[in-house]
């Protein structure tokens, strides 16, 4: 997601490099919040990577927690994900196994959706993740407004909320997005009145 991105329709070519560096700080953050959980299956949906990139958050996660093991999903036909398809499309019971040939059952979904999609990406990754599994979701800050969504947050106010105070570069001639970014974190089931939030 970018904000270079302000069409409404899905392009499969709209792919921007999400800084791992950015997702490190927010893991670290993460970690520092849920000292005891581990993450064990993790789905990246939107996984992105190409020839030139690899794919941020499997590589960030794996620099983390190296037992972890990791199923990527991208539409785009050039990524290196594990699986090449339309994630909201995906039927993650069938259609992805884990590496003892069970169902794929995650109790991480963490990704960068394309902005237009969000809701749909976040909608299906909380029925996907596993009982009191986690999703997170890098957002614009501005996500949180706009009447469309406001009966959605009294219901799905995300547990934790990670506002990165540096502005993010997705792409290759190192110049930063815009406007600000944050990592939303839910857990299934699990619905605060009020978000804890940090500024990372």
């Amino acid at each position: 997601m970018s904000s270079t991105n302000r069409g409404k329709a899905r392009n499969t070519a709209d792919y921007y490099v999400t800084p791992v560096e950015a997702v490190l700080d927010f893991i670290a953050a993460l970690r520092a919040d849920l000292p005891k959980w581990t993450p064990r299956l993790v789905l990246d949906p939107c996984a992105g990577g190409d020839p030139k990139h690899e794919m941020s958050y499997p590589l960030a996660l794996g620099k983390v927690w190296s037992d972890v093991e990791i199923a990527t999903v991208d539409i785009r036909e050039d990524s290196l994900a594990q699986y090449c398809g339309d994630y909201l499309a995906c039927d993650i019971a069938q259609d992805i196994l884990d590496k003892a040939g069970r169902p794929f059952a995650p109790d991480l979904v963490m990704s960068n959706p394309p902005f237009c999609l969000a809701m749909e990406f976040l909608q299906k990754a909380l029925l996907d993740v596993a009982k009191e599994g986690y999703v997170v979701m890098l957002l614009r800050l501005n996500y949180f407004g706009t009447q469309k969504r406001r009966d959605w947050w009294k219901g799905h106010m995300p547990l934790l909320t990670y506002v990165h105070s540096e502005r993010m570069g997705f792409t290759d001639d190192g110049k930063t997005d815009s406007i600000e970014y944050m990592h939303c974190v839910w857990q299934k089931d699990n619905f605060p009145a009020k978000t804890r939030l940090s500024v990372i």
